[in-house]
C-alpha cells in the first residue's frame, strides 16, 4: 500500500475469463521505484512474467496513470498501455492525450490490470471506484468512431464533459500485428500493438466517466513554485508558446519543412534523404520536382484544411490540429474531418510512400484512426511492399505502386479486415514481411517495429536512438531531434557520432521520467529535472533530488532492458535498417546537404553501452544491484564479462 500524493492507492485487475474483477492497492516501494503510468505499468507486466505469449490469455495490458495525471500540472492528461508487444515481442508501452488518463484518476483508480479473454466481446465501464464487465456483442464488427457513438448513448455521459471511451477498431479484432487503440477523437496508443492484444482479449472498449476532481498536492509550496517555474518556460519557449511557439501553431508537422531542408527526412522507403533529393534523381529534365514535402507540412496544413485546435486535460498549448477534406476516391467524393494530421503520420503515409498528397492523406488517417492502426507502421510497410512490388520479390493478385495515393486508401481499409493475401502478409508487420519474402534489406524496422521521420544517416542521436528503443524503432524513447534540429537544451551537430550515445540515454532517461508521471513529453521542449523535482515532490510529498530522479528513469529503462534480455534479446537486436549504416554492402549514402552520410552504428553502440554499463546490449548484474532491481533471476552477466551470456531460463 502507497500513502503518497497523486495517488489512490487503487487499481482494478479485471479477469477477463472469469469476469471477475478484484481492486488492489500499490506496493509502496514499487511507487517510489517506478513513480507511476509506464514504469509501474512495465513492473507489473515484468511480474507477470517475459514468456507471455503476447496474444495469450496470459499477457497483461495495463492501463495506467501516473501521481500527475489528471492534477494542476500542465500536460498532465496522459495514460501508458504497457503489455508485452505482438508485433516486436519486447515490453512496450504506448501513451495517449486527451482526457481519459485524467477522467481514470477522477475515477477513483490509478491502474486498469486486465488479464484472460472473454469468452464473448465486452467492453469496460469504469466509474466511481467501480469496473462493471458489459456485453459488447453488438460492437464487434464496428470501426472506432461507431463505437464511440453507441457507446455514449448506452452509458449516461457526454463526451467533452465526463466520458472517454478508449476503444479498437477492426484492426484489433482481426489481430493486425500494429493494431491500436484509439481514444476519445482520433488520439491513439499507437504503437507496438497495443489494439491487437486488446482485441485478442475480445475487449472492444475501456469506457471512462468521471467528474473534474484534480488530487490536491502533499506539499502544496513546493507544487506551485514548480507549476509556476514550468508555466513561465512553457510560455517563453519559440516552440511551446501558446498561439505563438510552432508546436502551438502548426502542431507536431512543424517539422515536416525542417528536417525536409536540412535533408533529413527519409523519402521512398528511405532510398532518399529528402523529397528534394528523390526528385533531383528521378524527376524530369525541366527540374520540376516530383514530390514536395511542403504539401504536407504544417504550414501548408494551417494555411488550407485547419478547421480546429482541440486540446487536452490542463494543456496550453494545443498542439492537436483538426483538419477537413473534400477528396475525390475512385470517382466519388469523400468529405472527411479528422484529428492528428501529424508529422510522423504524414510521412509515413506521404513521402515516404513516394506522393505529397495532402487531402487523401487526411483520408488515409481517418481510415487507420477508425479501423485502430497505427499510421506510422501502416505507412512503413505499404512503401516496404511498394519497394518489393517494384523489385520483383512480390507478385500476388493485388499490387500498390509507388505514390498511388488512391490505392492506398483501399488497401489500409483491406489489411484492417485481412482481406486479401497482400493485405493479410502486410497486417504481419515488416519482420514477417522480411522473413517470409527474404526482404530484409528492404525493412526500416528495429526489433520489429518501423522508425519514424527522422533520417539516422543524418541525426546520429536519432540513429543510436532507434537501435537501442526497448519497444522497437522509435522516436519517443529518447528524442535527441530535441537538441539536433531544435537545439534544446542546447544544439549539437546532428552528424557529429561523438557524445551521442551519452545525449541519447539522458534523453531516454528523461523521457522514462515524463511517461511515468505521466505528463506530455512536449513539456520537455521547455521544462527541464528542476521543474519535474518541485512538481512531483510537491504532489508525492516526497523529498527527492535531481539524481533521485535521473536515477528512477534510469532504473525505468534498464528494467525494461531487463525484460527485454530475458525475452532472448540482446546487442545483437540493437540495429538499424541496412541501408543507413555505414559499410552495410545494401547502404545508401544520404543526399544533398546530408551528402554521404551514413550511420557509425558500431562507434554509436560501442558508447552507449558504455555510458549505459551494458555488455553488449544485456545489463549486468552489477547494474541491477546498483538500481536495486531485485526481481527475476538476473541476466548471469557481469561487468567483466568479455560477452553477453544466454539469459537464464530460471
Amino acid at each position: 500500500m502507497t500513502d503518497l500524493g497523486g495517488f489512490h492507492d487503487t487499481v482494478a485487475r479485471i479477469d477477463l475469463s472469469a469476469g471477475d474483477v478484484q481492486y488492489e492497492g500499490i506496493d509502496d516501494e514499487d511507487a517510489r521505484k517506478y513513480i507511476g503510468a509506464r514504469g509501474l505499468g512495465v513492473k507489473y507486466v515484468f511480474d507477470q512474467g517475459p514468456e507471455v505469449d503476447p496474444l495469450g490469455e496470459d499477457n497483461l495490458l495495463a492501463f495506467m496513470n501516473g501521481p500527475l495525471t489528471g492534477t494542476q500540472t500542465t500536460m498532465s492528461g496522459r495514460i501508458a498501455i504497457c503489455t508485452k508487444s505482438p508485433l516486436t515481442g519486447t515490453v512496450t508501452d504506448s501513451h495517449h492525450g486527451g482526457w481519459s488518463g485524467a477522467r481514470l484518476k477522477w475515477a477513483g483508480f490509478d491502474g486498469l490490470l486486465f488479464e484472460g479473454k472473454a469468452d464473448e466481446p465486452v467492453y469496460a465501464v469504469v466509474e466511481d471506484g467501480d469496473v462493471e464487465l458489459r456485453d459488447a456483442s453488438h460492437l464487434w464488427g464496428e470501426g472506432v468512431h461507431a463505437t464511440r457513438d453507441q457507446l455514449e448513448s448506452e452509458v449516461d455521459g457526454s463526451y467533452g464533459k465526463n466520458l472517454s471511451v478508449m476503444a479498437v477498431g477492426q484492426a484489433g479484432e482481426n489481430e493486425v500485428k500494429y493494431a491500436c487503440i484509439i481514444n476519445e477523437d482520433d488520439r491513439a496508443s499507437g504503437r507496438g500493438g497495443t489494439g491487437c492484444v486488446m482485441g485478442s482479449k475480445n475487449l472492444k472498449a475501456v469506457v471512462v466517466k468521471g467528474k473534474t476532481e484534480m488530487p490536491k498536492p502533499e506539499d502544496p509550496e513546493t507544487f506551485k513554485k514548480g507549476h509556476k517555474q514550468a508555466m513561465q518556460v512553457i510560455q517563453e519557449s519559440d516552440v511551446t508558446a501558446p498561439n505563438e511557439g510552432g508546436l502551438s501553431l502548426y502542431g507536431t508537422n512543424v517539422l515536416m519543412n525542417v528536417t525536409e531542408e536540412m535533408d533529413g527526412l527519409p523519402a521512398k522507403n528511405g532510398q532518399y534523404s529528402s523529397t528534394a533529393a528523390m526528385s533531383d534523381a528521378e524527376g524530369d529534365d525541366e527540374g520540376e520536382r516530383l514530390i514536395d514535402s511542403e504539401n504536407v507540412s504544417g504550414e501548408n496544413v494551417r494555411e488550407n484544411i485547419l478547421v480546429d485546435e482541440p486540446t487536452c486535460h490542463s494543456c496550453p498549448v494545443a498542439c492537436k490540429k483538426e483538419v477537413e477534406v473534400q477528396a475525390m476516391h475512385k470517382g466519388e467524393e469523400m468529405n472527411v474531418r479528422t484529428e492528428s494530421y501529424e508529422y510522423e503520420s504524414a510521412w509515413a503515409l506521404g513521402p515516404n510512400s513516394g506522393h505529397h498528397d495532402r487531402d487523401r492523406i487526411a483520408v488515409m488517417l481517418e481510415r487507420c484512426n477508425d479501423l485502430g492502426m497505427d499510421t506510422i507502421d501502416t505507412g512503413n510497410t505499404i512503401a516496404m511492399a511498394m519497394e518489393m512490388i517494384e523489385e520483383g520479390k512480390l507478385d500476388m493478385d493485388d499490387s500498390i505502386e509507388w505514390g498511388d495515393s488512391e490505392e492506398m486508401i483501399d488497401l489500409i481499409e483491406r489489411i484492417g479486415h485481412r482481406e486479401t493475401d497482400l493485405a493479410d502478409h502486410l497486417a504481419e508487420g515488416p519482420d514477417h514481411m522480411a522473413e517470409a519474402f527474404d526482404a530484409h534489406e528492404n525493412s526500416l524496422a528495429v526489433k520489429g517495429q518501423s522508425m519514424a521521420a527522422y533520417d539516422p544517416r543524418c541525426m546520429k542521436g536519432m540513429a543510436i536512438g532507434y537501435a537501442t528503443s526497448n519497444r522497437g524503432a522509435c522516436h519517443l524513447r529518447g528524442y535527441t531531434p530535441a537538441a539536433e534540429i531544435l537545439g534544446i537544451p542546447e544544439k549539437v551537430d546532428p552528424y557529429d557520432p561523438e557524445g551521442k550515445g551519452e545525449l541519447c540515454a539522458t534523453f531516454q532517461d528523461m523521457h522514462a521520467i515524463s511517461d511515468s508521471f505521466d505528463i506530455c513529453k512536449f513539456n520537455a521542449f521547455a521544462e527541464g529535472i528542476e521543474e519535474y523535482v518541485l512538481q512531483y515532490g510537491g504532489m508525492t510529498g516526497l523529498d527527492v533530488s535531481e539524481e533521485d530522479l535521473m536515477q528512477a528513469g534510469e532504473r525505468i529503462y534498464n528494467l525494461e532492458r531487463y525484460y527485454n534480455n530475458l525475452v532472448g534479446f540482446d546487442g545483437a537486436d540493437d540495429d538499424l535498417p541496412d541501408r543507413f549504416v555505414e559499410g552495410n554492402e545494401n547502404a545508401m549514402p544520404a543526399q544533398g546537404a546530408s551528402e554521404g552520410e551514413l550511420a557509425e552504428l558500431d562507434q554509436l553502440k560501442a558508447e552507449y553501452y558504455e555510458v549505459r554499463g551494458w555488455v553488449d546490449g544485456v545489463v549486468p548484474d552489477e547494474k541491477l544491484d546498483e538500481l536495486g532491481i531485485d526481481v527475476g533471476p538476473g541476466t548471469g552477466v557481469s561487468v567483466g564479462d568479455s560477452g553477453a551470456a544466454a539469459p537464464s531460463d530460471d
